[in-house]
């Protein structure tokens, strides 16, 4: 698909044609989310954010369209972009845009254009101008928050983004060396007012503690993951919502009389494991801590390993956040047409 870019325009996405059609699902949203409408009702007149420049990298849903207008009703400055190719919404990021706020992201980008849109969120102002960076970032996952952290000590080192382990490192170093390229400075200037992140899920959660024990955190953080309205709510309920409709989207398969397996039986993972039942498929889990596998076997669900389920089952839902949990080995040995999907961030 050719994503909407002109020279002179500060947003990219599908097709600005959408925008009706946003505005009408937004609307539906908002009436779904009273607790971000009422900090809309108490606070727009005092204007608390105001002076604030976010960048947010996260999920461009409808939902996540409410959030932004809320932070912008308040006073705060948003740039904004999806932090995972396939996430995107294109009527809610149209939707966004026709109201004025700049987003750059589409359904099904390519990671060259996911780390450019992740470079031009930071880019508030030009080069030298006070406030030409974010002074707060709103994170999902890590990215934007890597960025700013791998591409600061690449000034320095050029050497830190010298071996790529993956196609997306590939990416993200190559975008990454030609931004030092053309400005050698970026990195310093953009992250230069940044007073905080908080990060909305676990694996960004990890990368944070990891840089924090290393003293590499070049700001405060606030775990939003943890508080007990998300990770008790979001990722149980959320998930249990979101996974099946994931499915029926990506495949239009029935979902009923299927035999799947959930590696994970974290919030993530029951709320996963009670979608499928619901929708009467047969579900395994595979569990390696013995409380939350204990937990499955007294909800009714096998215990399994992957090794035993891997060429029996017909769908396959990673829940963990790790790597290697399903490897190749297993997938030789599925079914044709199994599905196989990820729910969640990883920690590669």
């Amino acid at each position: 698909m050719s994503a909407v870019l002109k020279p002179a325009q500060d947003y990219v996405v599908a097709d600005l044609t959408l925008a009706d059609w946003g505005r009408k699902e937004i609307k539906i949203a908002e009436t779904e989310m009273p607790g971000l409408m009422a900090i809309r009702e108490e606070f727009a007149k005092s204007q608390p954010l105001k002076g604030a420049r976010i960048t947010g990298s996260l999920h461009m849903t409808i939902q996540t369209a409410v959030l932004v207008e809320t932070l912008e009703a308040l006073g705060a400055e948003v740039r904004w972009a999806s932090c995972n190719i396939f996430s995107t919404q294109d009527h809610a990021a149209a939707a966004l845009v026709a109201k004025g706020t700049p987003v750059f992201a589409y359904k099904g980008e390519t990671l060259k254009d996911y780390w450019d849109y992740t470079h031009r969120i930071f880019e508030f102002g030009p080069k030298g101008a006070k406030g030409e960076g974010p002074n707060m970032i709103l994170d999902d996952g890590g990215d934007a928050t890597l960025l700013m952290h791998l591409g600061k000590r690449a000034e320095k080192d050029i050497s830190v983004i010298a071996n790529p382990g993956s196609e997306e490192e590939r990416e993200l170093f190559a975008a990454i060396k030609a931004k030092l390229a053309a400005d050698p400075t970026w990195y310093s200037r953009k992250s230069a007012e940044i007073i905080g992140v908080t990060e909305e899920t676990t694996t960004g959660v990890l990368r944070l503690k990891e840089m924090s024990a290393k003293g590499s955190l070049m700001f405060r953080a606030i775990n939003v993951n943890d508080s007990v309205t998300k990770s008790k709510f979001d990722n149980l309920y959320g998930c249990r919502e979101s996974l099946v409709d994931s499915i029926k989207r990506a495949t239009d398969v029935m979902i009923a009389g299927k035999v799947a397996v959930v590696a994970g039986y974290g919030d993530v993972g029951k709320g996963s494991a009670q979608a499928l039942r619901a929708l009467s498929a047969q579900v395994w889990v595979t569990e390696i801590d013995p409380i939350n596998a204990l937990q499955a076997a007294m909800e009714g669900f096998k215990v399994v390993t992957m090794e035993y389920a891997a060429d029996k089952c017909d769908i396959f839902v990673s829940a963990t956040g790790n790597k290697n949990v399903i490897r190749y080995e297993h997938m030789a040995a599925m079914k044709d047409e199994a599905i196989v999907c990820n729910i969640g961030h990883f920690d590669n």
